[in-house]
């Protein structure tokens, strides 16, 4: 069979490497920027527990990519502050760790070929190009929030924070990150459903904060769940993989993990696509209830009295899975973040 994977993130290079590997298919990349200029957009942060396992299906050692072990988040709230135990989160080279994993495979960069030219060349077309979904039907009324970063340098010991530090906007709208790189660099960022804060309290970071700004990116990211990202194919020859069809935990921000998740299911159910939808629908199932609850605090309908059943579904799902997660769960963190 002869695939086309179009967009040449964590989850295309994870199919890239694996069905390269496969004698049976023969597969071709594409990425819209240039190879000079290909980039990783997001803050780099995800959990080692996990990765460590995906990277190493693809030949490689994910310990090689660490840049920094987190080991204490202080997250800062309306009112309040709270401090979690980390226990896996790490800061890594997403960019050099997406080159090791495609180096070798025929990738074609700076092109987003037609989608009338790609069915004519392929039996299979992947579409894992994100939030902008090329190949695939639009999906209605969806949640997503803009998103800016920099990566920055600082000089020696004037690094405003020597770990992983968040401040949560109000109603749960979004949140400010810094994320340390090593040797003095980070990335800093913010995203915000209703773009109240993002622009303005960025400036007013990087201006108390003196720093070399070596890089700025802006996207939306999208957070709804795989349940609301249907369909997953065009019915023809297109399936979507990773944030395509909704691949980012809501509560944090987080799609590295899922989507590289979504990538191995496709893999695995290659040669039946109906499975591969009912597998992607259950593996995210929380998906859908973490994406309620967050709408629900936007909206300002979020309510401890109506809604602390969902809430206490989603702490078990998160208290089961800390190794998942790279942090220590407790209850009174997850009560005084909904309490935003």
């Amino acid at each position: 069979m002869k695939i086309a994977v179009v967009g040449i993130g964590v989850a295309g290079a994870y199919i890239m490497n694996k069905l390269s590997q496969d004698g049976d298919n023969t597969v071709k990349g594409f990425e819209r920027m240039p190879e000079s200029k290909h980039d990783a957009v997001c803050a780099w942060a995800t959990c080692e527990n996990v990765m460590a396992d995906l990277v190493k299906e693809c030949g490689l050692d994910f310990s090689m990519y660490v840049l920094h072990k987190g080991k204490n988040m202080k997250v800062e709230l309306m009112d309040d502050s709270i401090d979690i135990k980390l226990r896996g989160m790490v800061a890594y080279d997403k960019l050099q760790l997406i080159k090791d994993m495609v180096r070798g495979t025929d990738i074609e960069f700076g092109k987003v070929p037609r989608k009338e030219n790609l069915e004519s060349d392929f039996d299979l077309i992947v579409d894992s190009t994100g939030f902008h979904r090329n190949y695939l039907p639009k999906v209605s009324n969806e949640t997503w929030i803009p998103c800016v970063q920099y990566k920055v340098k600082y000089d020696r010991n004037r690094n405003p924070y020597d770990d992983f530090y968040l401040k949560a906007f109000s109603s749960m709208s979004g949140y400010f990150w810094y994320f340390p790189l090593g040797n003095g660099y980070a990335h800093i960022g913010a995203g915000d459903f209703g773009r109240k804060y993002t622009i303005g309290f960025l400036d007013d970071f990087l201006n108390t904060h003196e720093c070399e700004i070596i890089h700025k990116v802006g996207r939306p990211v999208r957070i709804s769940p795989p349940s609301l990202c249907e369909p997953f194919s065009d019915g023809r020859k297109t399936i979507g993989v990773g944030e395509s069809i909704g691949t980012v935990y809501a509560l944090l921000g987080e799609g590295i993990v899922p989507s590289t998740w979504c990538a191995q299911l496709f893999v695995e159910h290659l040669n039946d696509l109906k499975q591969y939808r009912n597998a992607v629908l259950r593996k995210f199932d929380i998906y859908s209830l973490v994406h309620k609850f967050i709408k629900m605090k936007i909206s300002g309908r979020f309510s401890m009295l109506r809604n602390s059943r969902d809430l206490l579904r989603i702490y078990t799902h998160m208290k089961m899975n800390e190794k998942r997660y790279g942090m220590k769960i407790e209850m009174k963190n997850m009560l005084k973040i909904s309490k935003l």
